[in-house]
């Protein structure tokens, strides 16, 4: 077996799975909701008046029951198959998110986000779960810029819509979301196969690893491969999924002031890019090599949220958020392929374990940002989100340059 982090071979003619263009449907179908919803949570929160702080909490208690029930996720994986628990968690983030739409009060609203975060930690671990044990070695970083590329393409036309629709009515993009969800478990349960039900099912051509037990945890927690996943994987928690969703609508209306709509533009301006980048990230990480990619997103992420630190103005965080978008295409595949470098079979707790790690910076990030922003600055803030980014460049370079 080649060692985790080294340069996989091109191998062009291996076809990519039915699962990965499957899955990257479904990833469209989430993301367009969650685009949606994303610049409505903060403005809905505060129409409860509540403090940044308080709205920070809304945002990361979803990402922290993600964190907590990860590893139930893996074992309910393991016992019923990814295509059941996938479709299942689906089902419990759409139910909840339609109730928090109908919420009337600040403590109804949080306890019908934090069970969504319990069925969020069972669509993406046994999603991802899924992509890496169906993709091929030469193809994982394609594989995952495709999946992450349903993600965005949805991700493009959410924001603008919802921070509209947020104009309308906090409440509105809840209802869209919730909708959407259900969508996407129809679409999962009509047409993923579930390679744990099916043996042979092209799988094992596939991946020739498959016959081996899953890496033990500190097996590849000695791995410089993948220690740099997870805090690659931090980082992007911490800004794309924590601070970018919390902070960056109340930075645009309070520190800018400017309308939200303008918020969604930015959410939208980053969107646009990580997709234009995704064209390309895969393949990169493929036969560039993982190291080189991985320091190169990081490398622009870092820079990115530096942007901000600056005094404010609307353009200088357009282009951050344009920036961010492009770092993060990279980002968002090469972690998953050096995942599954160090665990080509079911991924089992090391899956579990990288995905906990984009959901601990989901948690941190809003809570600390909307401290720092509350006793401090919206900089100040801006400057520690760089700072973890720059961790995610240190590890990159830790890297083998094979």
């Amino acid at each position: 077996m080649r060692r985790p982090g080294s340069e996989p071979p091109a191998g062009g003619q291996t076809p990519m799975p039915r699962e990965v263009r499957v899955l990257s449907v479904v990833a469209f179908v989430v993301a367009l909701g969650f685009g949606v919803v994303a610049p409505a949570i903060p403005l809905f929160a505060r129409d409860f008046g509540v403090g940044t702080t308080a709205v920070g909490l809304a945002v990361s208690s979803f990402a922290f029951f993600r964190f907590v029930s990860a590893f139930s996720g893996g074992t309910l994986v393991e016992r019923f198959g990814e295509r059941t628990v996938l479709a299942t968690g689906l089902t419990v983030v759409a139910v909840t998110t339609g109730l928090a739409g109908l919420a009337g009060s600040f403590p109804v609203f949080l306890v019908l986000r934090s069970i969504g975060g319990v069925g969020s930690a069972m669509f993406t671990v046994s999603a991802l779960a899924l992509l890496l044990r169906v993709s091929p070695p030469s193809h994982r970083g394609r594989a995952a810029a495709t999946y992450q590329g349903g993600f965005i393409l949805g991700g493009i036309a959410g924001p603008a819509a919802g921070g509209v629709l947020a104009e309308l009515s906090p409440r509105l993009p809840f209802f869209l979301y919730a909708v959407s969800l259900l969508v996407a478990g129809a679409v999962a349960l009509a047409l993923l196969r579930s390679p744990a039900g099916e043996p042979g099912a092209g799988v094992e051509a596939a991946t020739p690893d498959l016959d081996a037990g899953p890496v033990p945890l500190g097996s590849a927690l000695r791995s410089r491969a993948y220690v740099a996943a997870l805090v690659a994987n931090l980082g992007v928690g911490w800004t794309l999924f924590g601070v970018r969703n919390s902070l960056v609508p109340l930075y645009v209306t309070e520190e800018l002031g400017r309308s939200v709509a303008w918020a969604g533009a930015g959410l939208l301006a980053g969107s646009a890019a990580q997709a234009l980048g995704l064209l390309r990230s895969g393949r990169l990480a493929d036969t560039w090599g993982r190291r080189p990619a991985l320091v190169l997103g990081s490398a622009i992420g870092t820079v990115a949220m530096g942007l901000l630190v600056l005094p404010p103005a609307t353009g200088i965080f357009l282009l951050s958020m344009a920036a961010y978008g492009l770092a993060a295409s990279l980002l968002a595949s090469v972690p998953a392929a050096l995942v599954g470098d160090v665990s080509p079979a079911r991924g089992g707790r090391v899956v579990a374990v990288f995905q906990m790690s984009a959901d601990l910076g989901g948690v941190a990030g809003p809570l600390v940002a909307g401290w720092l922003t509350d006793v401090a600055s919206y900089q100040v803030a801006f400057a520690v989100t760089t700072a973890i980014g720059a961790a995610g460049l240190v590890a990159a370079l830790r890297l083998p340059r094979r």
